[in-house]
């Protein structure tokens, strides 16, 4: 038999097939693939799932639905678009308009012996109705990921089309992130009875160990419990992030060339593939972006003494903050705070006030959603930090060299050995 090589193992961007790790939600027992399984058996309901970004949604499809009945789509796709079934139509290739024709033959007479024939053609275009009979009489599913991404007012027009199109059984499953769900979703009355909801929960340790001692396992390599649990931690309770890693971690120790490596314990070769996992992470622009704040006019911005001999100004400490361990996904003005003062020595002169902090995170948050989307990794909504991206947090705490302003900026969090509590 074929031995495995390291990339077939560890896909941080694909289905992970032997890797996949099944879970069970908290409080019912089930498996979330049971639980999409019911879904999508529901006649008349639609699907929702939310759950914090690269924790394993779409794969979480890709399991449960085969790949011939898996229609995929993602809310960008429909930024510009002024028909919904009209993209649906055009994915799986029903022809969005068309020409009929049709040609009747007439026998000819004793008068007039000759055949005549009759072509008529009629124009057609493809509709709602054809779209949800096509999905149907094929056993189709739609799956809408990132539904954030679509502006609200098309978000608005997606749930109600989808409301009638459930109604005739037509199967849709929506995937979004947990803030930015409820609105045109779960909150809306016209769907309310007809929604299955699954709120898929963030990776504990030991389900995060299991990819690492799983995945080296199938390459005939043992990795000690203690470096599975520190890869544990730095990933963020990401999935997508651990598998990077640990496919890191083998390029850096030649498994697939070298069959001697029969067990992985070097903790400088981990810290290692820490920092290659940052190499091709497209954060360092975004982090400089992000430093440089709001335009300031040829004013010079206040600088705040920190405790470890730096000075800086608000928003390369807001950065700082959000980089603090423990490393979660949501964090409020108050938790900021706190962390902040962490940082800071604290005197009249360089207390920095809830106001200044809020004030501060609405500007970072202005720059981010007037730029490019890479630039939105994280957004302040409601007193509270939605961290978007893991990975750009990931980047970040890894100390890797950022550019700011022209000179090299190091940042200074500990990348290994310390422990911490989970966020609840």
């Amino acid at each position: 038999m074929r031995k495995l090589r390291s990339n077939e193992v560890f896909k941080p961007g694909s289905f992970p097939k032997y890797t996949y790790v099944s879970r069970k939600s908290s409080g019912f027992g089930f498996t979330y693939e049971t639980r999409l399984k019911q879904a999508l058996n529901t006649p008349g309901y639609l699907t929702s799932i939310i759950g914090p970004s690269k924790t394993g949604k779409t794969v979480l499809c890709e399991k449960v639905i085969e790949p011939q009945n898996m229609v995929s789509l993602t809310g960008s796709d429909f930024k510009n678009a002024k028909d919904f079934w009209e993209v649906v139509a055009n994915k799986v290739g029903l022809p969005l308009e068309g020409e009929y024709s049709e040609t009747t033959v007439l026998k000819g007479t004793d008068n007039n012996p000759e055949d005549k024939s009759i072509s008529t053609r009629e124009k057609y275009g493809s509709n709602k109705d054809k779209v949800i009979e096509f999905f149907k009489e094929n056993n189709l599913v739609l799956v809408l990921d990132d539904f954030h991404y679509a502006p609200e007012e098309v978000q608005l027009d997606i749930a109600y089309q989808l409301k009638d199109a459930i109604r005739r059984e037509f199967k849709a499953v929506v995937i979004s992130l947990p803030h930015r769900a409820d609105d045109a979703i779960r909150k809306n009355p016209d769907l309310s009875g007809r929604l299955n909801l699954i709120n898929i929960e963030p990776w504990q340790e030991d389900e995060l160990k299991e990819i690492a001692i799983t995945g080296f396992e199938q390459l005939g390599i043992k990795i000690s419990d203690e470096l599975a649990s520190k890869m544990a931690l730095e990933s963020l309770t990401s999935p997508q992030l651990m598998q990077s890693i640990c496919l890191n971690l083998s390029l850096i120790l030649n498994i697939d060339e070298d069959e001697s490596i029969k067990e992985i314990n070097d903790e400088k070769k981990l810290e290692e593939s820490y920092r290659f996992t940052t190499i091709n992470l497209p954060y360092q622009e975004v982090v400089k972006k992000l430093m440089a704040g709001p335009s300031t006019r040829g004013q010079e911005r206040k600088k705040y003494q920190l405790k470890n001999g730096e000075k800086a100004d608000i928003y390369h400490i807001l950065l700082k903050a959000i980089a603090q361990n423990p490393p979660v996904v949501s964090l409020s003005v108050d938790e900021m705070k706190e962390r902040i003062n962490q940082l800071l020595i604290i005197n009249s002169k360089e207390k920095i006030e809830k106001n200044k902090i809020r004030d501060s995170l609405q500007k970072l948050h202005d720059i981010m959603f007037s730029s490019e989307p890479i630039y939105q990794v994280f957004e302040w909504k409601d007193n509270q930090i939605f961290i978007l991206d893991p990975l750009f947090l990931f980047f970040f705490k890894m100390g890797y060299l950022l550019i700011v302003k022209g000179d090299l900026y190091v940042n200074d969090s500990k990348r290994a050995g310390y422990s911490y509590k989970r966020n609840k």
